[in-house]
């Protein structure tokens, strides 16, 4: 059975925007602009292996959606 995709949302929050991993109950982080959050969810990502980030309006909508590389391994052998 495939593992779960490594998803991060990054959605309006009361103090600005949220960067969260559906299901969890807290946010990952909550920076205060939208550009900040992104690169937080893509820094994120890329150190848990890559995945998806999503950005969601104000209406809980997807409205941008893009695969993020994993960060570099610093292992030599492959696999």
């Amino acid at each position: 059975m495939p593992d779960k995709p490594n998803v991060r949302d990054v959605s309006p929050h009361e103090d600005g925007w949220s960067v969260s991993k559906p299901g969890s109950e807290r946010s990952s982080a909550v920076l205060p602009t939208q550009a900040a959050a992104i690169e937080r969810a893509k820094e994120i990502l890329a150190n848990d292996g890559g995945g998806e980030l999503r950005v969601r309006g104000a209406n809980g909508q997807v409205r941008e959606q893009n695969t993020v590389a994993p960060a570099r391994d610093p292992r030599s052998s492959k696999g």
